[in-house]
């Protein structure tokens, strides 16, 4: 709809076109004014002395309700926009993450910008009544792994465990997950120490990597693995590597040295040898204290 009128501050509506119309000298004008009315939104602002033409709409209550949503929206958009980098991944992040399973800890990050004192006081009390479950001690020995070779053969050997004390049921699963795993990178050759390429790059340089050397250096693998076998604080378990590759042996024994300061104390590592010090060949029966655990 079109409005004309004609004043030295005309009404300029909503919508408007910057064009002004000749209007007679001494014409009366006021019945334009009649127009307008609370329907029709419009503003004030100065013209030059002719007759405006603006272009209105009529206000729908609904749409008017909307449009206040709309520049709420917007303004929550500015406010946000005005946050830093770290505030808003942090808020962000506080928008993801569920923390219905631990309200004490959704408390706790609720009041950590409101009042850091407070949060750091409520965190360090959960810690303390908490430190069991998150803090745990070693149950290993600070005694390092006596290492003995015995006449070794990769194609047919043992390998023999000596315990501090008879190892409990989550200690021998820990054993044998590492035994599976040793034998699963051996036999995809990732022992390989033919093709060492980045441990024997200078480290002043950046890492680079030839990756037809390495497809023709010559493989290597891991054949065969046995079951390990328990009797009190001994264990013992056969391999067949097949190939001569000492890397295959560094890796092992750097698991098993960690694993005995941390979780079981193993006093002593054998490789190669038919016999060793209390085991009994005949001894096969579970009451008598023998076990045997699938790799």
């Amino acid at each position: 709809m079109l409005i004309a009128y004609h004043c030295p501050y005309a009404l300029q509506l909503t919508k408007f076109t910057n064009s002004c119309l000749p209007f007679p000298k001494g014409s009366d004008c006021s019945s334009f004014s009649t127009i307008l009315n609370s329907k029709w939104g419009y503003s004030e602002s100065k013209t030059c002395g002719g007759v405006c033409i603006a272009e209105a709409t009529r206000k729908n209550p609904k749409t008017h309700h909307l449009d206040s949503e709309m520049e709420e929206v917007d303004d929550e958009l500015e406010d946000e926009e005005e946050l830093d980098g770290p505030r808003r991944r942090f808020k962000a992040k506080q928008e993801e993450v569920d923390y219905d399973r631990d309200p004490e800890f959704a408390e706790i990050l609720g009041s950590c910008v409101d009042d850091p004192d407070k949060a750091r006081s409520k965190m360090e009390e959960r810690l303390r009544k908490k430190r069991n479950r998150i803090l745990h001690t070693k149950t290993g020995s600070a005694v390092p792994i006596k290492i003995t070779f015995n006449k070794f053969n990769f194609s047919n050997s043992y390998i023999w465990f000596e315990f501090y004390n008879a190892p409990l049921e989550k200690d021998v699963s820990l054993i044998c997950d590492t035994l599976r795993y040793w034998h699963i990178i051996g036999r995809l050759g990732g022992c390989n120490s033919m093709n060492m390429q980045l441990s024997q790059a200078p480290l002043d340089r950046r890492p680079t990597y030839d990756a037809i050397q390495g497809a023709n250096v010559e493989p290597t693998t891991f054949y065969n693995i046995g079951d390990l076998e328990l009797q009190d604080n001994l264990a013992r378990i056969w391999v067949d590597i097949g190939t001569s590759e000492p890397l295959l042996l560094d890796v092992l024994i750097n698991a098993l040295t960690q694993i005995s300061s941390d979780y079981v104390g193993i006093k002593q590592v054998v490789f190669g040898g038919s016999e060793f010090e209390n085991w009994e060949e005949n001894l096969t029966s579970e009451d008598a204290g023998y076990r045997i655990h699938k790799i």
